[in-house]
């Protein structure tokens, strides 16, 4: 299994996922700065593996520490909190990380214990939180492989495998859990635009699992969509609303459209942390802006005009309406959201 991220004795160690997939390089990260940084780069991306690699930027910086009391140490661990909270706005993963990882600071401060055991404490809190997450993207695979029929053909937007997770993956984690159940499944990835991780990352992913794939540029999902060469279409998320509103990579809606006008099933596959049930809908997410020069050049070349105007949202909303069924780690909701969600939210 791939290894995304990985907390070591030096620091943070993460494949770049900016350089694959020409290079397969794992870098160290050695200070909290260089974690938020490599986020914000996309050196590590997709939801689940942000709030991984957050919670453990924050044990890293809290470790670095050299307040001698717990006072002193708390500021400084506010302040390695706030900067990885101003890494990456849309991914609800990043936020719930942090707040769980303030949870262990303040809980073990109000039992009276020592700087040092705070830090130990939030360093085992990241590995857990590491573990969990590739635990709950195998169950993740057990539920949604039922839904995904033998001989199928998925198609899927963006990355949403064991490069976008601590492992194993949500979207990708699903056809690797129909694969292993005994079902042939081919994919249809979209090489998702403007950063390529259709093209650079789930192809790659796919082809090292021998899952047949095909790649496809954006513009052609409604072509194969209505062809009928397609059973089902699978992506990831990095925030639903409570409502089931889906805010995943930009292009992701009008591939919901296009699926539902052509009667062909759209499920989101992602772990129940991703929900953010303080959003009553889509219109309340943020959308993350990235910069000009994503979509103005190609790797250092400039491939548009000077002087022209580039917009480039990271992100959309597709409405729940579009969305067939929402696969979690605590089992498949569906309509309506905002009481199936919930239910899943308390099962045990």
């Amino acid at each position: 299994m791939i290894k995304t991220v990985e907390w070591t004795d030096e620091g943070v160690v993460m494949i770049d996922q900016r350089v694959l997939p020409a290079r397969e390089i794992y870098p160290v990260f050695k200070t909290y700065e260089e974690v938020a940084d490599a986020i914000e780069t996309m050196v590590v991306r997709g939801a689940p593996a942000i709030g991984v690699a957050a919670a453990m930027g924050v044990a890293l910086g809290a470790r670095q520490s050299s307040a001698q009391g717990v006072e002193d140490f708390q500021s400084d661990f506010d302040r390695v909190c706030d900067r990885m909270s101003r890494t990456r706005p849309t991914a609800v993963n990043l936020f719930w990380a942090i707040e769980r990882m303030r949870h262990v600071a303040n809980h073990a401060r109000q039992e009276g214990a020592t700087v040092a055991e705070i830090k130990s404490r939030l360093v085992d809190e990241a590995r857990v939180m590491h573990r969990e997450d590739i635990e709950s993207n195998k169950r993740m695979g057990r539920f949604g492989a039922e839904l995904i029929p033998d001989e199928a053909t998925v198609l899927t937007h963006c990355n949403a495998g064991a490069l976008a997770t601590a492992g194993f993956g949500t979207a990708l984690g699903v056809i690797r859990a129909a694969v292993e159940g005994g079902k042939h499944v081919k994919v249809l990835a979209d090489e998702t635009r403007p950063f390529l991780q259709g093209a650079r990352l789930t192809a790659w992913e796919l082809a090292r699992d021998g899952v047949p794939v095909t790649l496809i540029t954006d513009n052609m999902a409604g072509y194969f969509l209505k062809s009928g060469e397609v059973d089902c279409v699978i992506v990831g998320a990095d925030r639903i609303a409570a409502n089931g509103d889906v805010a995943n990579k930009i292009g992701t809606y009008m591939v919901a459209v296009a699926a539902q006008a052509s009667s062909i099933p759209f499920y989101v596959a992602a772990p129940l942390s991703t929900v953010d049930f303080s959003l009553n809908s889509g219109d309340e997410i943020p959308i993350e802006l990235r910069p000009e020069r994503e979509v103005s050049h190609f790797r250092d070349e400039r491939v548009t005009p000077d002087g022209v105007a580039v917009a480039n949202p990271a992100f959309d909303v597709t409405p729940h309406r579009y969305v067939s069924a929402i696969i979690t780690d605590r089992g498949i909701a569906r309509e309506p959201y905002d009481s199936s969600l919930k239910a899943l939210s308390v099962k045990k």
